[in-house]
Formats: structure tokens, sequence, C-alpha cells
């Protein structure tokens, strides 16, 4: 039996432990390959985000409460049922994100893995003792944060929504989750469902999907103490100041533009495959994607040319009626953001080596060369399957343009020598390094997180950056008699 089988999960939310009407109403979930409905989802509004809110946190308390090994044993099981409902959940990541089967069964494993490493959360040490001047045991305690909102993007659903609800859940905390609108079922519906058949109780993971007031009533709502965003670079600097007034913590994982540096002793066959799974895997619609190829001069007219015979070849179509290496970009909005970014960056001296059209959702693998460094598809965030190289004629020239970003997510530097490659890697600003390799990668049990306009640091994946992200620090100290004072 699916997990959706004899479920009334159409045009509902999901909320305080039931499936129900939200008081948006609700509205089409669309396949972005043929246009197709595919079902109707729920639509919640800033008044289920209240009702979620007080119910979430009474849920919470009894949820903390549970010894360790009931809240792990919890998430094991949710670990399990992902891999249980493969075919079910990928069918989903396929028709409604457009992900290609490869993407879909990746985004599986790793749900999986986070909910088995999250699964150890609870029975780490949570505290130290500390030493006192004063007659007493001194101890830090870390305690759950309370309630806690999730916002994840339409890229990556599954990936981008349980690396912050697996380890919240395991910690003790409830969660409200706002998947986004486009991608719903297979970000929210179908997460919900797998706590839920793992036992998760009523009330501790609850799934409303909506539009920008749901997503500002979960920074403002009085019993969510915590945020956990991940999109847009703007949108995000938007979050972060509304939670600081709120005076709420909230990890960013934002926009990128990550380099990737082809160094003058690089295989260029090695490079070429590098740089064409960094900028074309999941359409470019990866917050990690290569956005900006730095190549040594000596390689680089070879590099381009290999790379645009590559692009010319990749199949691109619908993942689930053909064997193709990219999908359709979610929707019209961010298809035309695509082609105009590189329309502008070719008005502005940027050759188009490949690619460059599309039909329908369909956008070609674009390999833009001769790119300057102020035309948009190498400055700004593509977000698309496009591959903007520029020559560069050292490796002081390439650091230079690689640290002047104002992002700093990802990097990969390709190069014979690692020594050299991690030399180059510590004078460029960013959260994470790849030697030998591209700029997407992911791991459950890997601290992930950008710096500068990428977000607020490692707060995703790893023990210690889950720890930190959604607990609280208690000071408790215990005296086997009161204390005395002079008055």
């Amino acid at each position: 039996m699916g997990l959706l089988d004899g479920v009334d999960w159409q045009g509902k939310i999901f909320k305080n432990g039931d499936w129900t009407t939200g008081r948006g109403g609700d509205y089409p979930i669309v396949e972005p390959a043929t246009g197709a409905e595919l079902g109707r989802m729920g639509l919640a509004t800033a008044e289920d985000v209240a009702e979620a809110g007080a119910h979430a946190a009474e849920a919470q308390k009894g949820w903390a409460a549970l010894p360790h090994t009931a809240r792990a044993a919890v998430l094991r099981r949710a670990g399990d049922l992902w891999q249980q409902h493969a075919a079910e959940i990928s069918g989903w990541n396929v028709r409604e994100v457009g992900a290609v089967p490869g993407m879909a069964g990746f985004a599986l494993h790793v749900a999986a893995e986070e909910c088995y490493e999250a699964a150890s959360l609870p029975s780490r040490p949570h505290g130290e003792l500390l030493p006192s001047e004063q007659p007493r045991l001194s101890m830090a305690r870390r305690i759950p944060a309370g309630v806690v909102s999730v916002i994840s993007p339409f890229n990556v659903p599954i990936i981008l929504g349980i690396r912050s609800v697996a380890p919240a859940l395991a910690l003790g905390n409830a969660v409200i989750l706002k998947p986004d609108p486009r991608t719903a079922v297979t970000g929210g519906t179908l997460m919900a469902r797998v706590f839920e058949e793992a036992g998760l109780p009523p009330g501790v993971l609850q799934m409303l999907p909506g539009g920008p007031d749901v997503g500002e009533a979960l920074i403002t709502d009085p019993h969510i103490r915590v945020i956990s965003f991940t999109g847009s670079t703007p949108v995000g600097r938007r979050i972060g100041e509304l939670a600081g007034r709120h005076l709420k913590r909230a990890h960013l994982e934002l926009g990128g533009n990550s380099a990737l540096l082809i160094l003058d002793d690089a295989d260029v066959d090695a490079a070429v495959n590098l740089a064409a799974w960094g900028s074309f895997f999941n359409q470019g619609q990866i917050c990690m994607t290569t956005g900006r190829h730095l190549v040594a001069d000596r390689l680089y007219d070879e590099f381009v040319s290999r790379l645009a015979d590559k692009a010319g070849k990749l199949p691109v179509g619908n993942p689930a009626t053909e064997q193709v290496a990219l999908g359709p970009i979610i929707d019209a909005a961010q298809r035309d953001k695509i082609h105009g970014l590189v329309t502008a960056s070719a008005g502005q001296g940027a050759t188009v080596a490949a690619g460059g059209t599309y039909e329908e959702l369909f956008y070609r693998p674009t390999v833009l060369a001769d790119v300057p460094i102020a035309a948009p598809a190498f400055a700004d965030e593509v977000f698309g399957p496009v591959a903007p190289i520029t020559r560069v004629s050292s490796v002081e020239d390439a650091v230079e343009l690689a640290a002047a970003s104002e992002y700093g997510l990802s990097l990969g530097i390709v190069t014979r020598d690692v020594m050299r490659g991690l030399a180059v890697a510590e004078q460029i600003p960013t959260g994470i390094v790849h030697i030998n390799d591209q700029t997407v990668n992911d791991e459950a049990n890997a601290p992930f997180g950008g710096v500068r306009g990428s977000g607020t640091g490692s707060r995703f994946g790893g023990a210690a950056a889950n720890i930190e992200a959604f607990t609280e620090t208690r000071w408790i100290t215990m005296r086997g008699e009161p204390a005395t004072y002079p008055f």
C-alpha cells in the first residue's frame, strides 16, 4: 500500500494531526513537463499558522519529554519508509518537480540518511560540566528550541526540507513545514505522510503550503522560536531582518554563484566532465550549481570546444517518459529569467557556444564563452543550465575573480597538485570546497552552508551544526544546601 493510498490528502494541508482544508482553499498541482494537472493541493493562510503554532507548542512538550530512545526510533522508522516507498516518492519527484530519475533516487538516498543521522542525535551528550568557584555543581545543558519553522524551496524539495525537519524533530522540537507551493506534494505531503506512518505524535509536524503571508506568519508567530530557510538571497535578507526584529534565530541557506577553477595543469577531459555535471545537473536548479568556470589561458579554447560539444549532445525532455539528462525548468517565469540573463550577457559580448534556446519549459544546456565579468551570467545567480566561461591568465587572476563575488557557497578546483589546490582554496571565502570535483555535492553527515550572500554559515548537516541550530543553551547550578547572602 502506498503512502498516499487511502488518505484524504487531495486539496488538504496537514494541521494538528489531521488532513484538513486550508483557509486559502486549494490549487492545482501542475506537471512542468506537460502542463497536466496531477491533483489538488491545500493552501494555508496566516490564520492556519496561528492555530498550528499553538497546537505545535503544546504537542512539543510531550514529544520532548519522551525517552531519547523513543524519538530515535521514530527517526529510524522514517528512514526506512523513504526507502520502502521509493518508487512512489520518486514518481512524484519526477513529475511534479521535473527531476530526472537519477536525481530523484539521490534525493531519496539523502532523505533516508538524514533520518538515520538524526536518529543518533537524541543520544548525543547535550551539555557539559563547568568548573565553578562556588560550592555547587555547574553545567551547561542543550534543550529543545521549541517550535521550528522550516521554509523549503522548489528545486530539491525533499533534501532541502528533510535536512532541517529530521534533526529538529530528533532534538525534541515540533516543526511547521512550509514547502514551496509548486512542489508541495514532493516536499510536503509525502514528508508529512512518512512521519505520520513512522509514529510521530499528532501535532509535532505540521505541513502548511502557502504564499508570502504564510511565510511571514511563520517568522512572526510567538510560538515559533527558530526559522530554517532555504531560498534566494533577496528573500533570505528580508527573512533575516524580520526575524531579527522579533529576536528570533534564522538559519539561512541562500543563493550561490559557485566557481570552478580549472588550473593550468588540469586534465581537460576530466575538467569538462566535472563542468558539465556541475552546471547542467538538475537543469542547473541547485544552489551549489557551478555558475562560473574560470579556465587557465592555455586550456581555454580546448575546454570551451569540448564542453560545447558535450552540451550539444545532452538529451533534454520529459523525464517521466524519456531517458534524458535534463528535464524541464520549474515554470515559465524561471525559464524567462534564465533566458533573459543569457541574452543580456550575449548582448554584452559573451559568445553562445552551445544552447541558448528553449522549447516550452525545456531549456537547452548552454555554454557561454568569453563572458565579461560585468555580464549578468557571470555576476548573478542564473539558476538554470548555463555554463559561463571566463579566461584567466594566472592563478592569482582566478583567485581574485572567484573571491570578488558577493556569494560564498561552494568552490571547485581542478588540478594535478592537490596541495596547490588547497592553498588556492584558502584564499577564497566559501563554505564548501571540493578539490578535483565540481561544486554540487551533499552528504547527510557533513556540515553545509555558505558565507557572505550565501547565508549564515554551516547550520545544516553534521551533529555539531544541528545541535547548535535547533537547541538553546541553559546554565544550571545545584547546591546541596541553600546559599546564604549578606542580606
